[in-house]
């Protein structure tokens, strides 16, 4: 499995970290996004031979260990179980990558992408299931639709202020069948998720809402025109940032009405070497009670390892 006293000793502190925001409470919360990660494919290879140690440089270990929080989107399932899905690109990782993900800090997966699915819905679940077991949070699929879709409880800044994050997959699954009362990862319209925004919002209006949608063109530099105007409806419902991702490139950051929008922030652990597809970034978000700041980290990924390659790019 590759796990290694380094692992061991980075789960420790991710966990007292985890403990110490849970037991006292927090005047701020500091959460990392990232990027895309896949452990099948080329990623397995360097895996098999270098162990999943590698995968964490110690720029990437050093923001994750200064980050109350760690989410990062899952972009295969994690399981032994299931059947694979007949379609162009399937992927399936061993559950262990689990065990160094949470090593190295990360606190939560985002499931809620065109890849969840590759092992069937029993392939999904077993997923969600491995993530709990490993004491991460799984953000995006369960039971049925209604419940993945349902918004996620951060954490509460200064016992007043709520963190809540939105996962939402804006694009159609190729050769899965919509069944909203089966397992499903987290599917919506633009109509659905607006309101879903705006209900939140109505409900808690001191509220710092995270919506991290799945969607756009892969391999293109800038969002279409649908979803910059998807993404300003998604603000004005209530969002106060946007983080996407699918594209496996970073796209354009935009500020609009003070609310910043980033369309993709590209890949993060993966095995794609175009250098459109190796620049990536992470955004750490600083929230308090009255004001959030978010911060770019550019990221570099070579041979599926990313690192920094630069100081954060100020607060969007």
């Amino acid at each position: 499995m590759h796990i290694t006293v380094r692992t061991i000793r980075m789960g420790l502190l991710a966990w007292l970290s985890m403990l110490t925001l849970t037991l006292q409470g927090a005047d701020t919360l500091t959460v990392t996004f990232t990027g895309d990660m896949l452990f099948d494919r080329g990623v397995r290879r360097i895996v098999e031979h270098r162990g999943y140690d590698h995968l964490f440089s110690p720029s990437v270990d050093s923001v994750f260990q200064g980050s109350q929080l760690v989410v990062g989107n899952l972009e295969c399932p994690a399981t032994r179980r299931g059947t694979p899905m007949y379609k162009r690109f399937m992927f399936r990782a061993e559950p262990e990558c689990l065990d160094a993900l949470r090593a190295h800090g990360v606190t939560h997966l985002n499931l809620a992408n065109n890849h969840s699915i590759d092992q069937d819905r029993e392939g999904l679940m077993d997923t969600r299931s491995n993530i709990l077991q490993r004491g991460m949070v799984p953000l995006g699929a369960d039971t049925t639709m209604a419940a993945a879709q349902e918004p996620q409880l951060l954490g509460l800044v200064a016992e007043r202020r709520p963190v809540y994050v939105i996962a939402a997959l804006l694009m159609p699954l190729e050769n899965f069948t919509y069944l909203p009362l089966c397992p499903s990862p987290s599917m919506f319209s633009a109509d659905s998720l607006a309101r879903l925004i705006s209900r939140l919002r109505h409900d808690h209006p001191s509220a710092y809402i995270i919506v991290c949608p799945h969607w756009g063109v892969e391999h293109t530099l800038q969002p279409t025109p649908a979803q910059r105007m998807q993404a300003h409806r998604f603000v004005r419902a209530g969002a106060d940032i946007i983080i996407g991702h699918h594209p496996h490139t970073l796209q354009t950051i935009e500020t609009f009405e003070g609310h910043p929008i980033y369309y993709s922030i590209g890949n993060f652990i993966f095995d794609q070497m175009r250098p459109l597809n190796t620049r990536a970034c992470m955004v750490k978000l600083t929230i308090t009670a009255t004001d959030a700041q978010a911060e770019t980290i550019p990221v570099t990924i070579r041979r599926c390892v990313p690192q920094v390659s630069g100081p954060p790019i100020g607060e969007e």
